[in-house]
């Protein structure tokens, strides 16, 4: 056979052998893909391997980070407004992550300059970054707990002029959280989705205490449960409230105005009244030195 004609055998039938080959030693794990794809689809796919992924590192978080930790942390989410985009089991898998990723940069400047200062630098930037989302939840937990005992006494008068109109107090609440567009509309809109469900309503109420931890709040959930506990108005108990809840208002806000010059007095020691000195005492202080200078010749 000359050699022409050998080389367009193998042209032809080495490709096709690959490709036989390729298709009859594919992979089974491949195969299999394909098939899930095929029957649920390919994002339903990807969601349940991604989320297999999270359930075993949250479950290693889980069980490694202690059990009151986890609690105290499971608090903090609800009085932040539980976000979306950091649930429990999230945060307990980003934490010693961050830890983890700062500790292999600091090895590096440690390994150059091992000295003492920078390994202390490294385990409080350590300390710092696996602690540093609880400070951001606090923060984050303060600021809405502050806007709802805000909110709370305009939302108690709304409430008040539903019920006076002849609306439940379910309604009210309804109509308040409808209108509203703070952090405690958000709560009552989860309250009422709790009654809803099936739960009581003092413990729905009680729920709305718990996960916000506001003291008026607290205040207003027990006398609420006690008028219907015993039959009391809800008008005359929400006028009551309300009245109580604005004189509240006003007595933190003159407190905040009195504790204003105490807290401007060290930023006025230490930064203006230095300043002050030296743009007024500089002039006689250079006119002296001029006289003795001149004096001394």
């Amino acid at each position: 056979m000359s050699p022409l004609a050998l080389a367009a055998i193998l042209f032809i039938t080495l490709p096709l052998a690959t490709l036989l080959f390729q298709v009859l030693a594919a992979d089974t794990g491949t195969r299999k893909l394909v098939r899930q794809n095929l029957l649920v689809g390919p994002l339903a796919v990807k969601e349940k391997l991604a989320r297999s992924r999270s359930v075993d590192l949250s479950e290693i978080a889980g069980r490694l980070a202690p059990k009151s930790y986890e609690a105290w942390l499971q608090r903090l989410l609800n009085r932040a407004g539980r976000p979306a985009k950091m649930p429990l089991a999230r945060l307990l898998v980003i934490k010693p992550l961050l830890s983890f990723g700062v500790f292999l940069v600091g090895i590096l400047f440690v390994a150059s300059n091992p000295t003492k200062v920078t390994v202390l630098s490294l385990l409080g930037a350590v300390v710092l970054v696996y602690f540093a989302p609880d400070i951001m939840l606090d923060s984050r937990a303060k600021d809405r707990q502050e806007k709802i005992t805000l909110e709370l006494p305009n939302t108690l008068d709304q409430m008040l002029i539903a019920v006076q109109a002849g609306l439940g107090f379910e309604s009210a609440m309804t109509r308040a959280a409808s209108t509203g567009t703070g952090p405690l509309a958000t709560e009552l809109k989860r309250t009422l989705q709790d009654i809803q469900m099936g739960r009581t309503r003092a413990d729905s109420y009680l729920a709305l205490a718990q996960r916000t931890e506001v003291k008026d709040l607290k205040s207003f959930v027990r006398a609420i449960i006690q008028a219907d506990k015993y039959g009391i108005s809800i008008g005359n108990v929400l006028r009551a409230q309300a009245d109580e809840l604005r004189v509240k208002r006003r007595q933190r806000a003159e407190e905040k105005a009195m504790k204003i010059p105490v807290k401007i007095l060290f930023p006025l020691i230490f930064t203006i009244l230095p300043v002050l000195f030296i743009v007024i005492l500089s002039p006689a202080i250079i006119g002296i030195m001029h006289i003795f200078s001149n004096s001394a010749f």
